[in-house]
């Protein structure tokens, strides 16, 4: 899922550090996506995929309406739905498409349906799930989509008590959940453990892979008149009278309208911009098996961590498995790819920008998957890998204009979840650009809240 990696073998494992190679932006250097940390340009869960196609070509100078900078899901959907209501639009990636966290992420699509009151969640995630359905069914981009349903397993009393709770509390706003006893979650998925208490079931939720599914949104763009940049990197950005100037390289662009779309970098970005964009890069982890026969049908996860983050969320930012360097719960998903591998991962912790996979993390995140699935016991790790997420620190996603600028709007801060409300979060942001007028939902994500200007140094 993102285009390129480093591989290194140890211990027979291979270990693949995605979207930066080094332990930290290096100092004075924030620029657009990663700063000058080299790109990442095939994804470790791609395997099977072709190359970029993206247009490479040098240039000078040139004109667009709308420039957004980002290749990810959220940038993507931006600006293919921007496209779509007619707008010209110029999108630029330091890397190539799905390069971050939108490649290399599990590929979940957390719908439980919008519901009886929708909040920024219900539309986020249900207005996503529908997004990928008409990508694929109607416009025949094949992004693995598979609405395979998802259960959560239970492993306390505890556990089954908060999630009796969950369950009941979802079902009176309308939400499609069930809880399940042992016996009826293993009819669905027969490899789960019998020493669990039951399971959440979610029939909405879904999965797909991340990265064709972030490169078919940039398909869709071009198609639409879109223009795609891969493998620019934005040096400077520079206001205007009416509008931005942008640097590279290969030269420059002017544009009416800039979108941060910079995933885990939005906080670079923002120092650029003489901004602070309270979003930092949080370390996921994954692992995978070889490919083996089907045996896994649904999207699977652990109510371990839900529970012990309801108790306790924590701050600056929340729902993180490691806190200064201890483990405070552990956190769970996985599922099995089309081409056969088992994926797992659910590690989540600040480690600046470092994508070198944790051992230990990979191997409680290995056990604790075998807890619920005592077939993967027996299953050796064939490759590791990490990636940079955008957690916001107050929990709550960025999509909408930044204070004090007609023409600067940022969708981000959609921290782990954000391939499965990516599109959507893209979809609401080009709309409000288009008619200057934001969805009433977007209100809970107004950057206003949070981005203010940089105090003189």
């Amino acid at each position: 899922m993102c285009h390129a990696h480093a591989g290194q073998k140890a211990s027979g494992i291979e270990h693949m550090n995605v979207a930066a190679a080094g332990s930290r932006l290096p100092a004075g250097q924030f620029l657009i996506g990663v700063g000058r940390i080299p790109d990442r340009s095939r994804s470790p869960m791609a395997v099977e995929d072709g190359e970029g196609y993206h247009e490479r070509p040098s240039m000078t100078t040139s004109e667009t309406e709308v420039l957004v900078i980002g290749g990810g899901i959220a940038g993507t959907s931006a600006a293919y739905h921007l496209a779509a209501l007619g707008h010209r639009v110029t999108l630029l990636e330091r890397g190539e498409i799905a390069s971050g966290a939108s490649g290399v992420n599990m590929g979940g699509i957390d719908s439980l349906g919008l519901g009886d009151k929708p909040d920024l969640q219900a539309h986020l995630t249900a207005g996503s799930l529908d997004i990928f359905k008409t990508v694929q069914l109607d416009h025949g981009e094949d992004i693995e989509l598979r609405q395979s349903g998802a259960l959560q397993a239970i492993h306390t009393e505890e556990q089954l008590a908060f999630e009796r709770e969950r369950v009941a509390a979802l079902r009176a706003r309308g939400h499609q959940v069930q809880l399940l006893t042992t016996r009826e979650a293993r009819s669905l998925e027969p490899e789960l453990s019998p020493a669990l208490l039951g399971a959440m079931y979610s029939p909405l939720r879904s999965q797909a892979d991340p990265a064709r599914a972030t490169r078919a949104f940039a398909a869709l763009a071009e198609r639409r008149g879109a223009r795609i940049l891969t493998q620019h990197e934005v040096t400077a950005l520079t206001p205007r009278a009416r509008g931005w100037l942008a640097v590279m390289p290969q030269g420059s662009i002017v544009a009416r309208s800039l979108v941060l779309a910079a995933g885990a970098w939005c906080g670079p970005v923002g120092i650029l911009l003489g901004l602070d964009i309270p979003i930092v890069p949080v370390r996921g982890q994954m692992w995978a098996t070889t490919p083996t026969a089907p045996c896994l049908f649904q999207t699977i996860s652990s109510a371990e961590s839900a529970h012990a983050w309801y108790r306790e969320p924590g701050d600056d930012p929340p729902f993180l498995t490691i806190r200064k360097g201890a483990r405070v719960t552990r956190h769970l998903y996985g599922r099995q790819r089309r081409n056969g591998e088992i994926i797992f991962g659910g590690d989540r912790e600040l480690a600046a920008w470092n994508t070198t996979p944790d051992p230990r993390g990979i191997e409680a995140n290995r056990a604790h998957a075998a807890e619920v699935l005592p077939c993967l016991a027996g299953l050796p790790i064939a490759r590791t890998w990490a990636g940079l997420m955008p957690f916001p620190l107050d929990g709550k996603p960025l999509i909408g204009r930044i204070p004090r600028r007609d023409d600067l709007w940022i969708v981000g801060g959609l921290a782990s979840s954000g391939f499965g409300r990516g599109p959507m979060a893209g979809k609401l942001l080009a709309e409000y650009i288009h008619s200057g007028r934001p969805a009433p939902v977007l209100a809970e994500a107004d950057p206003a809240r949070c981005v203010v200007e940089r105090m003189a140094r």
